[in-house]
């Protein structure tokens, strides 16, 4: 594991976060959402363990695995076009974790550049910073035809070049393997959380999805910082 501590040539100033499960709780209004979807398509409903085990790779990914196993494409179809529809108006759950607003307003005061490469829809991303963390972030991407989904890095180097930062001093921040994946795949070191979608022990101890620290709270980002 590198050191990238301030004392290290190679500490980190510059952070890219993941959104969902990393600065946001956002599950509360996913399991209302889902379900308030399936619902209306005349569905089961799906437990909030359910619906977590289903976050993480996308909206159309997420609406997939809740749909029934033999729902067909007009299904789907269905789904997604209830979820563009509907989301507007399922944010009222969802919150900072708890640090989170101080551990950013320490990184601005720092200098430090901040950014958000999301897998959620671009429309929700920009919705949901406007609503619960506005005016951090130098950029904030999610999944659109130009911005493919994580583990791709495409993303994150976007996020890099307009940021105007560069690998050997930037981090990404994320809750899920895939998210160390992303940010090795696009050369940055790569934080894990604790606080967010998964355990420890979801992460492998091996390979591109090990990630290069755990932290437990968001102040323990400060620590890395000159």
């Amino acid at each position: 594991m590198p050191d990238i501590s301030p004392e290290s040539d190679s500490a980190i100033h510059n952070f890219i976060f993941d959104l969902d499960g990393t600065l946001l709780d956002t599950l509360p209004d996913l399991v209302l959402l889902t379900n308030s979807i399936l619902s209306e398509l005349g569905f089961p409903e799906r437990s909030q363990d359910e619906i977590l085990s289903f976050v993480g790779n996308g909206v159309r990914r997420l609406m997939i695995q809740a749909l029934p196993e033999n729902a067909d494409q007009d299904a789907e179809d269905k789904a997604m076009d209830l979820w563009n529809e509907k989301f507007y108006d399922y944010y009222e759950h969802t919150f900072p974790y708890v640090g989170t607003v101080e551990m950013l307003d320490t990184l601005k005061s720092a200098g430090c550049e901040l950014g958000v490469v999301s897998n959620k829809l671009q429309s929700g991303v920009d919705l949901i910073i406007e609503k619960c963390l506005p005016g951090y972030f130098e950029v904030m991407l999610g999944d659109s035809p130009t911005c493919p989904r994580k583990p791709d890095p495409a993303g994150i180097k976007m996020a890099m070049e307009v940021m105007g930062v560069t690998a050997e001093n930037t981090a990404y921040i994320g809750d899920s393997p895939s998210d160390i994946v992303a940010a090795h795949n696009a050369g940055l070191r790569g934080i894990a959380v604790l606080w967010g979608y998964h355990k420890k022990e979801d992460f492998p101890t091996e390979g591109d999805g090990k990630p290069d620290l755990f932290i437990g709270k968001p102040e323990d980002l400060l620590k890395m910082i000159k």
